[in-house]
């Protein structure tokens, strides 16, 4: 295992160290904006380019901190429970951008921008290259950093409850049904479905990889969490079930609470020169609805890992308590 901590730790640097680009790049035109010396992104008004970029700037100096906190000795004084949180946020946005990256490389050639990361189809080539390195980088880094520090400090966590968990599953029932109802929608969209669609002609391919990526994840995440609700426990290993409900939860809290508001804006106030390819009243409730469940099925995790815990407890009662017997 030493090994592997090694690994791990050599990895939350690099997470750290792979975002750094992309900070220097957004600090770049946010600054350049301001001056005059660089263009606003197309469709954005000068306070909204400002507005979305210094958000993903405080988006990239969080996953710096992230990545720094999984391996220096200040960040085992964080509570498990908020470096936790960011992990979930941080991991729930990568996993759709890493797939996303590779299937659309070959899908369409002019998919590596997107705007709702702030990027603009007029950059240089070399900057989008350096801003999907940052965001593969710093995916396949916290991929290998989060489970090394994740056995540093609950290494109970990585193994499959022994009893397993006798909670009912009516509290992990609805988040996976939410779940599985929103990845169904979002694959149907994904591969060609017109109903819920306002403008048909307005789906490019990289619109589809990135729906039915999202749509993967969704049913993933609902598949994983209802297997580990149950009494008799699957076949499968646990640590990939775990990860699954995990990053597939995470994916749908992140990327549908990140989208939620600008589609709610959009539906309120009918921009000219916006348009979203689907309903915005039906993407409104769907993407309500994957924070809802992604929410939901992260609180099943938690509730578990409380039940093991108190399981723990109860066992350390007992063996004192067989301790002190005369």
């Amino acid at each position: 295992m030493e090994r592997w901590d090694r690994i791990g730790r050599a990895a939350a640097y690099g997470a750290a160290a792979a975002l750094v680009p992309y900070l220097v790049i957004k600090v770049s035109w946010v600054v350049g904006s301001l001056l005059g010396l660089l263009p606003v992104g197309q469709g954005f008004s000068l306070g909204g380019w400002l507005v979305l970029n210094t958000v993903t700037i405080g988006m990239a100096a969080a996953g710096i901190t992230l990545g720094l906190a999984l391996v220096r000795p200040w960040g085992m004084r964080i509570p498990g429970r908020v470096l936790g949180f960011f992990a979930w946020i941080g991991s729930g946005f990568l996993v759709s951008i890493l797939p996303y990256v590779v299937v659309s490389a070959f899908v369409t050639p002019d998919a590596g921008g997107s705007n709702d990361s702030g990027s603009d189809a007029s950059m240089p080539g070399w900057e989008a290259v350096l801003l999907q390195c940052s965001f593969v980088g710093t995916g396949i880094a916290l991929a290998v950093a989060l489970p090394a520090c994740l056995w540093r400090r609950r290494p109970d966590m990585l193994r499959r409850p022994d009893p397993p968990r006798t909670r009912s599953s009516a509290g992990s029932l609805w988040p996976a049904l939410t779940g599985a109802v929103t990845g169904l929608a979002w694959l149907y969209w994904a591969v060609g479905g017109s109903l819920g669609i306002a403008h048909r002609d307005e789906r490019p391919a990289g619109w589809h990889v990135l729906v039915g990526v999202s749509a993967c994840w969704a049913l993933a995440a609902s598949t994983a969490v209802l297997a580990i609700a149950r009494r008799r426990p699957a076949r499968l290993p646990y640590p990939l079930l775990l990860a699954s409900a995990w990053l597939g939860s995470g994916s749908m809290f992140a990327w549908s609470g990140w989208r939620l508001p600008a589609t709610v804006y959009v539906a309120l106030a009918h921009p000219s020169d916006v348009s979203y390819p689907e309903n915005v009243a039906v993407a409104v409730a769907l993407h309500a609805t994957a924070v809802l469940a992604g929410a939901g099925i992260m609180g099943t995790l938690l509730r578990g890992d409380r039940g093991r815990a108190s399981v723990a407890d109860d066992e350390q009662r007992s063996a004192e308590r067989v301790g002190r017997r005369p």
